[in-house]
């Protein structure tokens, strides 16, 4: 796939691949999304507006430059940002592709990271040379003011220039929780949202603290998705019951978005409203109990968002559907275009309570 390298997220020819329960598929438009819902169908997406979750600066102990890329935190509390889970980098910035950035010194408790005009301290190294526990210095007040001042989007190489934070924030964003762009939903506008009300479609959001999305190592690319807070609304929570009463499909816009409301699924089949941490993998072997369809970014083989995809559709779809990205030139990455997959046929058509109690509690990836 071509690596989409503009920072425009609504293209009026971005593309969408519709995958049916059948494993049928259709090429469209993206913004022709909305005829793709049936009334009564409810579409939940991110609220979580993007933070500026990269910050230069120095190694004091070293006297050596770092980029830190803020990858976690244990709450969404506007005051509880004073400990982050962080990836470290040496000497340079986004213009080098990420799996060839350099390490970063060796970092050791009790280090001290200057990054202007914020300071750190490092508390825990996570089990990799470039996974760390960070403690800034400060009052909450001072630390959201620094990272207003100083830090910026975490970007790739694919995207040449550098990227405002008002690229990276949908147009649903709220709460600055996100470390990198709840992607997905770049394809909402207010035009599409009117769409979903003439066609009978709800609406609904949740905010989750998306990660990123990758480390540049293999080794600690696999431990991706880290876990991530969450926030679902009772009105979320009651939207979702009442649409899975009726027989209609819950669409998810983006994998954060299912990440959420799976864990959430209690055993009686509601999901749950209020805070919780994401802490599960979602993959081929995961039953969903909420999300009947997703639309999401056009992702490669062997990262953690396709692995959430293979919830959906079984590998011998996903392969041809591989197949048609390539050959139709889809754009992938975050201003890429679009799939739409519906659960297939066959995978947990019956809820089963004792099934979702199972999988919130599957596999995590690090916690506070």
């Amino acid at each position: 796939m071509i690596a989409a390298d503009s920072p425009v997220q609504r293209p009026p020819l971005a593309k969408l691949l519709v995958v049916d329960r059948f494993g049928a598929m259709t090429h469209a438009v993206r913004s022709a999304l909305v005829e793709f819902l049936r009334p009564g169908d409810l579409v939940v997406a991110n609220d979580a507006a993007t933070l500026p979750a990269s910050l230069q600066g120095v190694h004091v102990r070293s006297g050596e430059p770092v980029e830190v890329r803020l990858a976690g935190r244990r709450s969404l509390a506007a005051d509880d940002v004073r400990q982050f889970v962080a990836v470290v980098f040496g000497a340079g910035d986004y213009h080098a592709r990420t799996e060839d950035r350099p390490p970063p010194p060796v970092l050791d408790p009790g280090d001290r990271l200057t990054l202007s005009p914020l300071v750190a301290t490092v508390e825990r190294r996570l089990g990799h040379a470039r996974l760390v526990g960070l403690r800034f210095d400060g009052t909450p007040d001072a630390i959201w003011a620094g990272l207003a001042r100083h830090g910026r989007p975490i970007q790739y190489a694919h995207m040449p220039v550098p990227l405002a934070l008002w690229d990276v924030w949908t147009p649903v964003a709220g709460p600055p929780v996100a470390f990198e762009s709840p992607s997905a939903g770049f394809a909402l506008d207010w035009h599409v949202l009117e769409g979903f009300r003439a066609r009978g479609v709800g609406f609904a959001t949740l905010t989750h603290a998306a990660g990123i999305s990758s480390t540049g190592d293999p080794e600690l690319d696999r431990r991706l998705p880290f876990d991530e807070p969450y926030h679902i609304p009772a009105a979320t929570a009651l939207a979702v019951r009442l649409t899975r009463a009726r027989g209609s499909r819950v669409v998810a816009i983006g994998t954060t978005v299912v990440r959420a409301l799976e864990h959430a699924a209690l055993a009686d089949g509601r999901v749950r409203a209020g805070d919780g941490v994401a802490t599960q993998r979602i993959g081929a072997a995961t039953r969903l109990c909420v999300a009947d369809a997703i639309l999401s970014g056009t992702h490669e083989p062997d990262t953690s968002h396709y692995e959430l995809l293979r919830a959906f559709a079984a590998d011998a779809v996903l392969d041809r559907v591989n197949v048609a990205l390539q050959a139709g030139d889809y754009r992938t990455h975050e201003f890429g275009d679009s799939v739409f997959i519906e659960r297939e046929y066959g995978r947990r058509e019956y809820f089963s309570p004792q099934i979702c109690a199972d999988e919130r509690g599957s596999e995590s990836g690090i916690l506070f």
